[in-house]
């Protein structure tokens, strides 16, 4: 702790006590910077071994976690012989071929208007009230969907187009006024029949209907339930409310798919039939044509869960075998405030990256996890009464003595094209995924199934670590918490020793300067 000591130097002594009390603390000085060098160790050690427990959990809870149980190779692919339908097979398809008929497909209710005329001739603009339409009086407008639900809008001459609009998209529909080709555009906000729309008008007066036709939304089905309900013709209608073109509608529907015999029906282009999903991209020009659907193993999707695991297997053990064999750090301290100033960011840089990047170097923990992820790639398992290994399945390390030092744990596939190390063999793996993917699988998920266990034995909580963690983060955190009180007890030390000097040298030199006035009072009596 700094003192609140008022510090006097060597004025009338003229002895530097600067550096003679530095002296007497130089001995605890050198003990609080190996404290602080051991605290700057332990706090990068941590971040180390969470960097790298991160990767080791994410292996085993992922990776691991999810490839020891079958369903995680079961692999299907499925091609269809129209490119109207895509299915892409679920979990638990069947290989086999099937039949399907595409009847409809989902589409999305439209309703353009046809083009509005304002009373003086001029575009009319969304902030316009739609008086200038000529609505003059208050009339209630129906927004009815096609699930029977309905939102009543209600517009006069005061109301803005873009009222209108909002009140539109408040009603549940896309809506938009387009002022370069004065139209109304309006849309449902998703495919299918109950989400079709319509905009009804009362009948029984000429408001409704009105209004509709000087907005340009009066649709032909408006028009004919107008006549009707006032025993007119249609052509009447028209003439009667100046429509000469009527807005046109594109009704929302439903996608239809038949398969297999049965009829399904969906609001979307896309269903789930069975835990596989049917995807209808058109509407084939003959909706009796029987599209075949061929279900089969996906060979290649098998074949890239494996290579995915030991792709995962092989960085983890490249990287935690580079922190394991890393080159001694001996003779390096971390820097003291001091040094950094006198060296470049990249020297501070490189020196502590030298530091740590052996934090790791011949861990116990750290050789406990290697070994226990080899160990479980090095054992056989039973697979239809037969024991086999990876070897059996052209899986194997590279020779000890060509292999670079961290990746003589690396996992080779023969064939693998993305291997330089044994791309020019034979690919035995594809042969057995193709002759008996069964055995594949079962072979597979063992050994998930053996380095998640394996990796478990090494994360269980004890007084030294947490659960799931491969490293002593208890004991870390706690040496860290020893650490900060050993600093905060040798910084106390410091500053008593320092109170200590300045204050009797602080003495001396009030002892020094009467002296000297008395020295000085007496020299003036004698002369």
């Amino acid at each position: 702790m700094a003192s609140d000591l008022i510090r006097m130097t060597g004025m009338v002594s003229g002895m530097d006590t600067e550096s003679i009390i530095k002296a007497y603390t130089s001995k605890t000085e050198s003990k609080l910077q190996k404290a602080r060098n051991s605290k700057t160790l332990n706090t990068w050690t941590q971040d180390a071994w969470k960097d790298l427990n991160s990767k080791i959990y994410g292996f085993y809870s992922k990776t691991l976690s999810t490839t020891r149980f079958s369903s995680a190779f079961k692999k299907m692919k499925t091609t269809t012989s129209n490119s109207a339908l895509t299915v892409t097979a679920g979990a638990n398809a069947a290989s086999g071929v099937q039949t399907a008929q595409i009847k409809s497909a989902a589409a999305a209710a439209y309703l353009t208007g046809s083009k509005v005329a304002s009373t003086d001739g001029e575009s009319l603009k969304g902030s316009d009230a739609l008086s200038k339409l000529g609505i003059t009086d208050e009339t209630t407008l129906t927004l009815k969907k096609g699930d029977g639900s309905t939102r009543d809008i209600t517009i006069s001459g005061e109301t803005t187009m873009n009222d209108f609009v909002k009140q539109l998209k408040d009603a549940g529909v896309n809506a938009n006024f387009d002022e370069t080709n004065q139209r109304l555009f309006i849309s449902a906000k998703t495919t299918g029949k109950d989400n079709d729309f319509e905009l009804i008008a009362d009948n029984s007066g000429t408001a409704g209907l009105g209004a509709l036709a000087k907005l340009g939304l009066a649709t032909d089905k408006n028009i004919k339930a107008y006549a009707e309900a006032n025993s007119l013709t249609e052509s009447n209608v028209k003439t009667e409310f100046g429509i000469s073109a009527a807005a046109s509608k594109i009704d929302g529907s439903n996608a239809k798919l038949v398969l297999n015999g049965a009829e399904f029906e969906s609001q979307t282009n896309t269903m789930t039939i069975n835990g596989s999903t049917y995807t209808i991209n058109h509407v084939p020009s003959d909706l009796n044509e029987n599209i075949s659907i061929n279900t089969a193993t996906d060979y290649d999707g098998v074949y890239d869960v494996v290579k995915n695991i030991l792709k995962e297997y092989n960085s983890l053990m490249s990287e935690m075998s580079k922190l394991y064999n890393a080159d001694s750090a001996k003779g390096y301290e971390p820097l003291t405030d001091e040094q950094k100033e006198a060296m470049s960011e990249k020297e501070v840089e490189e020196w502590e990256d030298k530091i740590k990047g052996s934090l790791l170097r011949n861990d116990e923990n750290l050789s406990g996890v290697l070994q226990a992820l080899s160990d479980a790639t090095m054992g056989g398992f039973n697979v239809n009464g037969k024991t086999m290994y990876l070897s059996d399945f052209g899986i194997s390390t590279q020779d000890y003595f060509t292999a670079e030092k961290n990746e003589r744990n690396a996992l080779h596939i023969d064939g693998d094209k993305d291997d330089e190390v044994s791309a020019g063999k034979e690919d035995k793996l594809k042969a057995m995924i193709a002759s008996d993917p069964e055995a594949v699988t079962n072979f597979f998920q063992q050994l998930s199934a053996k380095m998640y266990d394996n990796l478990y034995s090494k994360m269980g909580t004890s007084s030294l670590s947490s659960i799931y963690k491969v490293y002593n983060d208890k004991q870390l955190a706690s040496e860290s918490t020893s650490w900060d009180t050993k600093i905060l007890e040798l910084e106390d030390r410091i500053t008593a020793i320092e109170d200590k000097w300045y204050s009797r040298f602080a003495k001396m030199e009030s002892k020094l300067a009467l002296m000297q006035k008395n020295q000085t009072a007496v020299g003036g009596f004698f002369s």
